[in-house]
């Protein structure tokens, strides 16, 4: 199955959408402003060392001190061979106000700040550089153990003589030519030297070495071998790629193009209408049926429904074709939003032990696409299918979207009834205190409307037991839930 790649490329933004047989399967954002710092390295200085939590608060330049715990300091870790050896504790490593060079391994993400290791690790193309690790280890998704071995010995007849640090080999490493991981090995020594010298000459706070832009990543890490083309809608972007692209990935620059149609390179696609699609609740199937996808804070829950899909002999029958419908749907919109941490699908429930297992084994068929580390339990008693998807950034909704200012987030708003309630207590109880000669409620449209028609009665009830005059005035920036009540 043969797979595009465009990148539409703004000052402001870089946005990737990766499809196949003609349906967006990724999507890719980064803002110039909030470009993402995992991979970033960092002089950085401990701000506060906490014993109690093995963790230290380290201050590299952001508005939020990052945090490292003792498990991700190099060089608390037992380099003997043994795993079950406990670690340095963290007081007798850090000291308030000491330099060290730090790499963020996790983006800030809500409140959290970003995640730190004293463990540098620089990505090439075919190669991870470990500066202080002389290990050699070989990519999981290279499963044969001579295969494996041969890239070993490969890969060690080629490092220089003074080399000290250790690799990983990666798996577009396995058709790879000498001179391609020899050329690979001498871009990440000079890079691992540029970050030394900058740790020895530059303030604390700096940032030594920044990772890749989306666009340059999409080169080195998202073209394999089913990519067809991949296509950039800006001419200096183009030609910056192709000059990236000639000294790491000359493979791919013959599926390299610059699109100069007139027509915007996402809408030709129709990518624009598919973010629009995925920022909603709900997501239509072709049978019919659809899901609900609901984001909170600890987790996800998607909800299949048969919806208008009644195909079939029967309804076990048609129960079983939505799922299985649902089940690729669901890693396609995974991948799309972004969405991370604890996931937890509701399917429509199955009675037949076989279709429960036949859906399962289409969702992980679907998932095994995925670039982002999934695991996916079996179905639980409540017949929900629990499974978790590793947090590397923000989901499309977080990037793109905040909390809407009138329900804070809710998903819903106080009837505009139920507000002129709040204001009928509100008014009772600023009359017990006050004595003005009039009280005005300034309020929304729809909650003036509902006391000037269908609550009119109390509001004038009200007025007789308070003796008081009350007047309405609409302020049209408010919104449903919002009211103020003056003394005049």
């Amino acid at each position: 199955m043969n797979e595009d790649i465009l990148i539409n490329i703004t000052p402001q933004e870089t946005r990737v959408a990766l499809i196949m047989q003609g349906a967006v399967q990724e999507l890719h954002i980064e803002r110039t402003l909030t470009r993402g710092l995992a991979g970033n390295v960092y002089s950085g200085k401990v701000v506060r060392v906490l014993p109690g939590m093995q963790s230290a608060f380290i201050d590299i330049g952001l508005e939020r001190a990052a945090f490292l715990h003792v498990a991700d300091i190099w060089e608390a870790r037992p380099h003997d061979g043994g795993n079950n050896a406990t670690p340095t504790p963290i007081e007798k490593l850090l000291f308030d106000g000491q330099v060290l060079t730090v790499q963020v391994i996790k983006d800030p993400i809500g409140t959290k700040g970003a995640r730190l290791s004293t463990q540098i690790s620089i990505a090439g193309r075919m190669l991870v550089y470990l500066p202080q690790d002389a290990h050699i280890g070989i990519s999981q998704k290279i499963e044969k153990e001579a295969e494996r071995e041969a890239l070993r010995t490969r890969l060690q007849s080629l490092l220089p003589a003074d080399e000290k640090g250790g690799y990983i080999v990666r798996t577009q490493a396995e058709d790879a030519s000498d001179s391609d991981i020899a050329a690979d090995v001498e871009y990440l020594r000079k890079t691992w030297a540029a970050i030394t010298h900058g740790a020895r000459t530059r303030p604390a706070t700096t940032l030594l070495h920044q990772d890749l832009s989306l666009a340059q990543r999409v080169l080195r890490d998202f073209v394999h071998d089913e990519t067809a083309t991949i296509q950039v809608d800006s001419r200096e972007n183009y030609l910056n790629l192709q000059e990236f692209g000639q000294a790491y990935t000359p493979g791919v620059l013959p599926r390299l193009h610059h699109y100069t149609g007139e027509r915007p390179l996402f809408d030709l696609y129709g990518v624009e209408e598919e973010i629009l699609r995925a920022l909603g609740r709900r997501v239509d199937l072709k049978s019919g049926g659809y899901l609900i996808v609901d984001q909170t804070e600890a987790m996800t829950t998607i909800d299949v429904n048969t919806g208008g899909f009644v195909g079939g002999r029967n309804f076990a029958d048609t129960i079983f074709k939505t799922n299985l419908e649902a089940a690729h749907a669901i890693a396609r919109q995974l991948r799309l939003r972004n969405l991370g941490g604890i996931i937890i699908l509701d399917f429509i429930d199955m009675e037949n032990s076989e279709h429960r297992n036949a859906v399962l084994g289409e969702l992980k068929k679907a998932l095994a696409r995925d670039r982002t580390k999934v695991s996916v339990s079996g179905f639980s008693a409540l017949g929900l299918v629990e499974m978790t998807r590793k947090r590397t950034r923000e989901s499309l909704a977080h990037i793109l979207c905040e909390p809407c200012p009138a329900c804070n987030g809710k998903g819903q708003v106080k009837t505009s009834r139920t507000i002129c309630y709040e204001i009928l207590r509100e008014l009772l109880r600023e009359a017990k205190q006050f004595n003005p000669r009039e009280f005005r409620i300034l309020a929304s449209q729809e909650v003036v409307d509902m006391f000037l028609e269908e609550e009119s009665q109390h509001l004038a009830m009200l007025g007789d037991f308070i003796g008081k005059k009350i007047s309405l005035q609409v302020e049209t920036a408010y919104h449903q839930e919002q009211y103020d009540v003056i003394l005049m």
